[in-house]
């Protein structure tokens, strides 16, 4: 799977929000809502390399002839992609040297763990 950009990912967050799918007009307004002025050539630029990843198609709509901007990997799936690509990059594999330095670093609470080892178990973790 492709990674996303920073930039890119802000798109797909908005698309994603949007229930999978969204207008240029949906990502524009939604990019103004977290602070961001891009340009429309910006946008356009962004949206087109993500569907040249194979991350987003695009679809005529009927609406002034404009782009429906769909989503070909969900949200979950992404992150899971890239969860498994950065514990192989980084940590060679090895996902408990990942959740040592979550601990280390004060990311895993004592609760978030508790909650994870529930989940594990088959439990609900809330």
């Amino acid at each position: 799977m492709h990674k996303a950009s920073d930039y890119e990912l802000e798109l797909m967050k908005i698309i994603w929000t949007n229930g999978g799918a969204a207008l240029y007009a949906d990502i524009a307004q939604g990019l103004t809502a977290k602070g961001y002025t891009w340009t429309k050539n910006t946008i356009i630029t962004l949206l087109s390399r993500l569907t040249e990843k194979g991350i987003l198609k695009t679809s005529k709509t009927g609406i002034r002839n404009s782009n429906m901007y769909i989503a070909v990997v969900g949200e979950n799936e992404y992150k899971s992609g890239q969860a498994l690509h950065f514990v192989d990059k980084v940590f060679e594999g090895n996902t408990k040297g990942l959740v040592a330095a979550l601990i280390e670093n004060n990311l895993l609470s004592p609760k978030d763990y508790e909650e994870l080892k529930n989940h594990w178990s088959g439990g609900d973790a809330k």
